[in-house]
């Protein structure tokens, strides 16, 4: 009785590798070449059907349109703009509106979401809660609900410009939006904005400083006086040498209307307020779960070492949380700037509203807006997600991970 052995011989299963690697490399080369095919052939067929569409309403294609003048007005521009500008100034008003409601959605997201986290993870029983509530009743409601309730539940509820809410005399609200001091450059600006400058790079050199003496050499060092004549001491004293930076003109009733002053949008606000408060819900969950990613013993011994709970936080559980926290926090930044789109239901010009809109209504060029306004925001968020990866890179750094 012959027993059959458990593996093959070797030689016989060298063979058989040899034959069906031959195979399986010819068969997989020759699929990767029919699926390059058809993709070849499938966006032929996309260019041909557009160039035959355009041909057949007399568009032409191409950029040619972004200097033609565009004819309508923009209700908040960061440059100058009129009517009489070209194409390409309202793609650039529209691009700088986008920027501005995410960056200061982003910062005012951040902070209410470390905020509302601290509550959530607080001892005190009623911040616990409010955190709580407040989470979970942001983030399940839908954020369009969210931006016309802030729209035209509360400011359009406001009263009119003659009625207008007075904020100590120098800023008004009202159904057309809040009206504020205008800050006019005089002669003492430049070395103002130097010295303050100048101030800011070394008020972070001093704190990264003392982030090493302490962890370094266990000395902690009180930054704050130095920190404050930087801030505060060096431009009253350059204030006092060159003269005031500016002066604020002051906006004044008129007949049925303010004169004078910056007047923000109530688009502007209630896209604001509601990008950043929906966002920020999410980002407490993502910092709360970062938190308590980190061990409890660290916490104790930070206790241990006589730091109050707020330092601890801030010097020891905090930077080992960010770890876990960045790359969630990333997609978040991502969703702010691509919901900013949202911005078309109440009219706010961002770049879709009057460029993805108004400027394809207007010039039918649909495939050279609609590219364009992809590229813009894939560019966005491939920037930023490059600035949150260095981040995360330096901070595994600094950590040792």
């Amino acid at each position: 009785m012959s027993i059959e052995p458990r593996n093959p011989p070797r030689q016989y299963v060298l063979k058989l590798k040899r034959a069906l690697g031959g195979k399986a490399g010819w068969n997989g080369v020759a699929v990767q070449i029919a699926f390059a095919a058809i993709l070849a052939w499938i966006a032929y067929e996309i260019v041909a059907n557009a160039s035959a569409n355009l041909e057949t309403q007399h568009i032409a294609a191409g950029f040619g349109f972004l200097t033609n003048n565009a004819g309508f007005d923009v209700s908040q521009s960061l440059i100058s703009y009129s009517g009489s500008d070209t194409y390409m100034r309202v793609f650039v008003v529209g691009l700088l509106n986008t920027l501005l409601v995410s960056v200061i959605g982003i910062v005012f997201a951040t902070v209410i979401g470390f905020v509302v986290a601290l509550c959530r993870l607080s001892p005190n029983w009623l911040l616990s809660r409010v955190g709580g509530i407040y989470v979970e009743t942001i983030r399940n409601l839908p954020l369009l609900f969210q931006i016309l309730f802030w729209y035209l539940a509360v400011l359009a509820a406001l009263p009119g410009p003659r009625q207008s809410i007075s904020i100590l005399g120098a800023a008004f609200l009202n159904n057309r939006g809040m009206i504020v001091p205008r800050p006019i450059g005089e002669a003492g600006l430049e070395p103002f904005l130097a010295i303050l400058g100048l101030g800011i790079v070394a008020s972070l050199a001093l704190r990264i400083y003392a982030r090493r003496a302490l962890f370094q050499r266990g000395q902690m060092i009180h930054i704050w006086p130095y920190v404050l004549t930087f801030l505060v001491g060096l431009p009253l004293i350059t204030m006092a040498i060159f003269g005031l930076p500016f002066t604020l003109e002051l906006p004044q009733l008129k007949g049925f209307n303010f004169a004078g002053g910056t007047r923000v949008i109530p688009e502007f606000v209630a896209l604001t307020v509601a990008l950043s408060t929906y966002t920020a819900a999410f980002i407490a969950e993502i910092v709360r779960a970062g938190i308590l990613s980190v061990h409890k013993g660290q916490m104790e011994a930070g206790s241990s070492l006589g730091l109050s709970r707020g330092a601890t936080l801030r010097l020891i559980v905090v930077p080992q949380a960010m770890r876990v926290i960045v790359p969630p926090l990333t997609n978040q930044y991502l969703n702010l700037t691509k919901n900013s789109s949202l911005a078309v239901a109440i009219g706010y010009p961002d770049l879709v509203s009057v460029w993805a809109g108004t400027a394809l209504s207007q010039t039918g060029q649909a495939i050279e807006i609609i590219a364009t306004t992809m590229a813009v925001y894939l560019l966005i968020s491939l920037v930023t997600s490059a600035i949150m990866s260095v981040y995360g890179w330096r901070l595994n750094r600094s950590l040792g991970a």
